[in-house]
C-alpha cells in the first residue's frame, strides 16, 4: 500500500518533469518517448516494464553485453546518455508500481533473456519479491557488479528485508545517482 501511495505521489509531483523528458526525447530522435520492455518479475513472471527510450527506435531489447556480443552497436541517443547517467529513464516505472507489478525498493527486474541472472535469482529465492525501481545491488554498484555479486546483494536483501532497510536503500539511491557509478 505504501508503495502505491509513494508512486502515485511521485507521478503527480514529477509530471512536469516527465512531460519535459518526453518532449526532449521526441525532439532528439524519432519514436515514442516511453517504451515497454519485457522483464521478469515476482515468481519469475514476465511483465511489461515502462522506461523512457534512451536508444534509437528499433534497437533490439537485450542486455547491453548481449547486444555487443552479437556485433550490434549500442545506439544510445544524445538525450539517452543524460537520462541513463541520471537514471531519469527509470521514472516511468512508478506506473508499474501503481499497477502492482513492481515495488519502489526491491531487486531490479532482469530482462527476459538474462537467463543466467534469472536462474541464479530463482535459486537464491530472490524472485519471491516484487522487483524494484531501486535495490540493494543498485546502490552497491549497479552494472559494475559481476552477476555473482548482484545475486549476493539481492539475496542479502531478501534475508534482511525491512522498512528501515528500504528507507536506507531509497536514500542511498540518490547518492548512487549523483556519483553515477555503474550507470551506462
Amino acid at each position: 500500500m505504501l508503495d502505491t501511495v509513494v508512486a502515485g505521489f511521485a507521478l503527480t509531483l514529477l509530471s512536469p518533469l516527465l512531460a519535459l523528458i518526453a518532449l526532449a526525447i521526441r525532439l532528439d530522435s524519432p519514436g515514442a518517448p516511453v517504451f515497454r520492455q519485457k522483464r521478469i518479475g515476482r515468481n519469475s513472471q514476465p511483465f511489461a516494464m515502462y522506461k523512457f527510450r534512451t536508444m534509437r527506435d528499433g534497437t533490439p531489447q537485450m542486455a547491453k553485453e548481449l547486444l555487443l556480443q552479437q556485433g550490434g552497436g549500442v545506439a544510445i541517443t544524445r538525450v539517452g546518455v543524460f537520462l541513463r547517467r541520471t537514471s531519469l529513464d527509470e521514472l516511468p516505472q512508478f506506473l508499474n508500481v501503481v499497477l502492482g507489478q513492481m515495488s519502489v525498493v526491491g531487486p531490479r527486474p532482469a530482462l527476459y533473456n538474462q537467463y543466467d541472472l534469472i536462474a541464479s535469482r530463482r535459486d537464491a529465492g530472490v524472485d519471491y519479491l516484487f522487483p524494484g525501481i531501486t535495490g540493494y545491488a543498485q546502490v552497491m554498484g549497479r552494472e559494475d557488479l559481476p552477476l555473482v555479486e548482484k545475486v549476493a546483494f539481492d539475496s542479502y536483501y531478501v534475508k534482511h528485508v525491512s522498512f528501515w532497510l528500504d528507507v536506507k536503500i531509497f536514500f542511498l539511491s540518490f547518492y548512487a545517482v549523483i556519483i553515477a557509478r555503474g550507470a551506462y
